[in-house]
């Protein structure tokens, strides 16, 4: 296949950012009918169709949506060297996907990407809301925030984001029919709801006034994939759970939930920025994090 001309491939862009190929022509000091030209020797040379055309509207094709998000990088990655040279941050622009916890993005990122999207009018986002841990590099994440300890992978970079306190509740209706424990050995009489998925289970310790740190041993009966799955048992009465308290904090405060063993020291949720090893970091990427660790690094 021959390599498309640079030209073409920046008109193509300039008329999905406008619209259409007036405007994109436009934008690029070209006629309508040149713009149109330019798209199509761009398809002839890749062999696929990159716009559905209509009398009306212009849309991406799958074909075309790819192409379109790497040119994005591209633009990304010039900022990025031009940066890298000047000494100037880059101006964040392209699209941004990240991939987050459910709860933690609903509750807590969520507000950070309205600012974000505020100060940076160039940037688009997609956020996708899992606990299931993606692999990144292979499904195309800019960004990943994960609550823990970052995988072993070369592949990828860490940077701790923000630590929340973590700890043991229960609804009031279970600890009226079960009674509260008195130490940790006693959970072994309790039922414990702990977090699981396919490559990853939770487990508790926790540490006394001796300062000794020990594995509680919790009966389980009931394991789920999900933090607020986790924490709308606990609330039904289902068990004990084990959660930060960014996810808890409403049901403490409403009585929905109650402390466990509250003297104890139950650890801290460590939030965690994992991104692919890149020897430049585009701006998008490295501005969202920086406004992660100004709003919660506190």
């Amino acid at each position: 296949m021959m390599r498309a001309n640079l030209n073409d491939i920046l008109v193509f862009m300039a008329v999905v950012d406008e619209g259409s190929f007036v405007a994109g022509g436009q934008a690029m000091g070209l006629t309508r009918s040149a713009a149109g030209k330019a798209v199509g020797r761009l398809e002839d040379r890749l062999g696929v169709r990159l716009l559905h055309r209509s009398t009306r509207s212009l849309s991406l094709t799958d074909e075309g949506r790819v192409f379109y998000d790497r040119g994005l990088q591209i633009f990304s990655a010039v900022d990025e060297a031009e940066a890298s040279v000047a000494g100037s941050p880059g101006v964040p622009r392209g699209v941004l996907r990240l991939t987050v916890p459910d709860a933690f993005g609903r509750l807590v990122l969520l507000p950070l990407v309205k600012k974000y999207l505020a100060a940076w009018p160039e940037v688009q986002v997609e956020v996708n809301l899992s606990d299931r841990q993606a692999d990144i590099v292979e499904e195309g994440f800019d960004l990943a925030v994960r609550i823990g300890e970052a995988p072993p992978d070369t592949r990828l970079v860490s940077r701790v984001i923000a630590k929340y306190a973590a700890l043991l509740v229960a609804a009031p209706s279970y600890l009226a029919e079960r009674g509260k424990p008195r130490d940790a050995d006693a959970l072994s009489t309790h039922d414990c709801l702990f977090f699981t998925s396919r490559n990853r289970r939770q487990s508790w310790r926790l540490r006394g006034a001796d300062g000794v740190w020990t594995k509680a041993q919790g009966k389980s009966r009931l394991r789920l994939d999900s933090g607020e799955a986790l924490r709308s048992a606990a609330v039904a009465g289902l068990g004990i759970a084990l959660l930060p308290d960014f996810l808890v904090a409403d049901d403490l405060a409403a009585g929905r939930l109650k402390r466990v063993l509250a003297d104890m020291d139950a650890g801290q949720a460590t939030i965690v920025a994992i991104y692919p090893t890149r020897r430049l970091l585009e701006p998008r990427v490295r501005r969202f994090i920086d406004s992660m660790i100004e709003a919660l690094g506190g």
